[in-house]
């Protein structure tokens, strides 16, 4: 399934419709090159979650791992400087993993490894100076029936 964005604002938007159907335990592996609007989408996932508006969401790159509060908790990765799955399991990340907050991970391909089963995948790749495109790979049901809510009245492309 894929979804096209022409602005940052739209790539936001985006993420904020997923956002708002992703339930405890959710995970989001992004994919995607350097400026690829991963953040931007992260933004809109935490706007979704009712994470405040106010509060800055930005990319963990040095810390890893930002936590924010909304109607769930929001754990944002950026896994950037990690080398390898092993890294994730040292530092105790499969805890957020596979508890009842919702794990959003950026450059999630370090750790294809220790990636919970059951998730759902997004490529986001540009397709212009401000246009992305964006494809949603779901594994398993749940993620299925999220990407029917969210994208039903949009059309499938």
């Amino acid at each position: 399934m894929n979804r096209f964005t022409a602005s940052a604002d739209e790539t936001v938007k985006l993420g904020e419709e997923l956002g708002k159907q992703l339930g405890p335990g959710s995970f989001i592996a992004v994919y995607g090159d350097l400026g690829a609007g991963k953040t931007q989408f992260a933004r809109g996932v935490a706007a979704g979650l009712g994470v405040d508006r106010t509060q800055p969401i930005t990319s963990p790159t040095y810390t890893l791992v930002n936590e924010y509060q909304g109607r769930l908790p929001f754990y944002h990765f950026d896994l950037y400087r990690l080398h390898d799955h092993y890294d994730v399991v040292e530092l105790g990340f499969e805890e957020y993993f596979y508890g009842q907050g919702v794990c959003l991970v950026e450059w999630a391909e370090r750790i294809t490894d220790t990636l919970p089963a059951l998730r759902l995948d997004i490529t986001i790749s540009r397709s212009g100076e401000n246009a992305r495109r964006f494809e949603f790979q779901p594994f398993g049901s749940l993620y299925e029936s999220i990407l029917k809510k969210c994208f039903d009245h949009h059309g499938d492309s």
